[in-house]
């Protein structure tokens, strides 16, 4: 790999990391001339969680769409920086180039999916009891009993039924709608209601003469959307990294301060290159960015300022006089200069 740029990204660079922050990496290579023309051309390779590498071309690329991560390499402080190629100086004295109106909607628009990533109500650290409570079939049935519907277990425990004499046959035009017989002998052979695995019911045959002794409904949809989510917050729970979550002033939830912070650099970062044409990655206000990520703040007064802030915003690049865009023919030549000086 053909190292052209490598520096310390992420709260390190900001200016916010704590004891408990990670050091990422993130940086530009050039594939050579071979590699590039054959099979073997790789846009980004990921050493692992921390560390991650684009080759120019798709550097370029992610630039032009005004990619905040990719335009933030451009502006990196100087004691961040591990190694540079000269041929990386050719984009950098292009950079203001890349500040351009979308900027608005990368920068803007990636703070607007902090917030919503910050809800409490969105994140999985808030789930209700009843959402990560492990569920069966039989919490998703329902019998219909003098004009109202009851759960199953209500019906068999206030009629005293046993389950495993509960016999099944599935009503045709009635979706997930069951005919619910009853063997009070114990002598017909019925199967049950619940199985044992999977999310169908068991049916059964009934002999001829026998009557049901109620409608059963059961809601396979809403069981089989219980297995994805109990198993996605079970995935998330063995992942996650509590320390990211804290308590919100007046608020009474945990929500992930990180996002919210990010969500304020964001934006700062947005208005600053409408009004001064530049991205300052080392935060001046880094202090109260951190006391945002602890939660020392109210948060309906916070999300009250930012949507403010999101309006201000338009505002400023309606009148600010950043290019709309970045021409495909100078990204072009850009990529190709940089590709000769590199010499591969």
């Amino acid at each position: 790999m053909n190292i052209l740029f490598k520096t310390i990204v992420g709260s390190q660079a900001y200016g916010t990391n704590t004891v408990n922050s990670d050091i990422d990496y993130k940086g530009v290579y050039a594939q050579s001339t071979k590699e590039l023309i054959g099979f073997n051309y790789l846009e980004q390779i990921d050493v692992n969680k921390d560390e991650c590498y684009y080759e120019v071309r798709r550097y370029l690329q992610l630039l032009q769409s005004a990619n905040p991560t990719m335009l933030e390499l451009l502006f990196m402080p100087k004691d961040c920086i591990i190694e540079k190629h000269p041929a990386f100086d050719l984009i950098i004295r292009e950079r203001d180039k890349f500040l351009t109106k979308k900027c608005l909607h990368s920068f803007g628009g990636y703070a607007i999916a902090q917030i919503k990533k910050a809800r409490g109500l969105q994140k999985k650290m808030n789930w209700e009891h009843d959402k990560v409570k492990r569920k069966s079939p039989y919490d998703f049935c329902y019998v219909y009993e003098n004009g109202k519907t009851i759960s199953l277990l209500t019906y068999l425990g206030i009629n005293q039924l046993l389950e495993n004499q509960c016999g099944l046959v599935a009503l045709n035009h009635f979706k997930d709608c069951f005919s619910l017989y009853y063997d009070a002998q114990n002598t017909l052979g019925y199967h049950g209601i619940v199985t044992e695995k999977g999310n169908a019911l068991k049916l059964s045959s009934i002999p001829q003469g026998e009557q049901p002794v109620t409608i059963l409904y059961y809601n396979q949809e809403g069981y089989s959307a219980h297995c994805r989510e109990y198993n996605q917050y079970n995935e998330w729970l063995t992942n996650r990294n509590t320390q990211r979550y804290v308590d919100i002033n007046n608020h009474g939830q945990q929500i992930d301060g990180k996002n919210l912070l990010h969500c304020r650099r964001l934006l700062d970062i947005a208005r600053e290159i409408a009004t001064e044409g530049t991205i300052n990655v080392r935060r001046p206000n880094a202090k109260e960015l951190l006391k945002i990520r602890h939660g020392e703040i109210n948060l309906d007064a916070f999300i009250e300022n930012t949507e403010y802030d999101i309006q201000q915003l338009h505002q400023l690049y309606d009148i600010s006089t950043l290019p709309d865009d970045v021409e495909i023919p100078f990204v072009n030549s850009l990529l190709l200069a940089v590709r000769e000086a590199v010499n591969l």
